[in-house]
């Protein structure tokens, strides 16, 4: 299929984005365009406009700052895979991206065309979630950020202004030492998860937990921060039969039905994958104190 008519944009700053989108009706954002184009030969969308940012100067980067990171709305997800001081500061951000489509469409995909698509299922939706992320918008009333839990309003929609463009991502990085892990179950690599989950863990040199994030993905229209699995985790010593206790809470969480798994399933998925995630972070913390001992 072909897409619908269009009129096409091709600003060069950020204000001239901002401007055409508050002068324009019908307009879409084309950022890497592996979501955007299927949509639109599939006439799932039908914009009169298309603005395209991928010559907008200053979206693409990604800088250490604060014990964080901060990635460039446009920065493309090939990029963030390669990058040395992905690798370094938030390991779970390498492991994550390594499972976002494939070579082809990581080679195109953007950060920003991620987050603002907000597939439930999204790798990235997921790990923004985990970080405590904050995104940076720009439109016609200045510059604001929003904390990632309040990004996601509805389904498959993000708290923007009809005039905003999302330019930048900060990452709070968690210290070195800690453990992590990105575990998904899907039907074929590449595919988005039918269920995921994002694990970062902090232990004392008792082995017993002091600090957790626990993401799960795919369950419905935005991740879900599993905040009473990881208060329950803080003081515990991480063992498979304990774990098997503390994530079975996770069976009642609301999971959609759709075409590729029932509620039931994911719920079943959300009490297995976690252990696994927290076993794997666990692990990842013992081989490295066994290294250094």
């Amino acid at each position: 299929m072909k897409p619908p008519p269009f009129s096409y944009h091709d600003p060069r700053t950020v204000a001239d984005a901002v401007g055409l989108l508050a002068s324009l009706e019908n307009a879409k954002l084309l950022a890497g365009g592996q979501s955007l184009m299927p949509m639109l030969n599939m006439r799932y969308v039908l914009p009169d406009h298309i603005i395209d940012l991928n010559r907008v100067e200053g979206l693409s980067y990604i800088n250490a700052r604060d014990g964080g990171l901060e990635i460039g709305a446009m920065t493309r997800q090939r990029d963030i895979e390669f990058s040395d001081v992905v690798r370094q500061r938030c390991p779970l951000m390498h492991e994550a991206i390594q499972q976002v489509g494939h070579r082809q469409t990581r080679n195109r995909g953007t950060l920003g065309g991620s987050l603002c698509h907000l597939d439930p299922s999204a790798e990235l939706v997921s790990l923004a979630a985990a970080l405590d992320a904050k995104v940076t918008v720009t439109g016609k009333s200045g510059t604001r950020s929003i904390d990632f839990s309040a990004f996601p309003v509805a389904y498959m929609t993000p708290a923007l202004e009809p005039d905003e463009v999302l330019t930048g991502v900060t990452f709070p990085c968690w210290p070195a030492g800690h453990g992590y892990a990105f575990v998904e179950f899907a039907r074929r690599h590449g595919d988005f998860a039918i269920v995921s989950t994002a694990v970062l863990i902090e232990e004392d040199k008792n082995g017993k937990v002091t600090r957790a994030s626990v993401t799960l993905g795919g369950m419905g229209p935005a991740p879900v921060r599993a905040s009473e699995v990881e208060k329950m985790l803080v003081g515990e010593t991480i063992e498979e039969k304990r774990l098997r206790d503390i994530c079975e809470t996770l069976r009642t969480l609301d999971a959609i039905d759709d075409i590729h798994a029932p509620a039931s399933y994911r719920q079943q998925l959300a009490t297995v994958l976690p252990r696994r995630a927290l076993l794997k972070a666990h692990e990842r913390i013992a081989a490295r104190a066994g290294a250094r001992s």
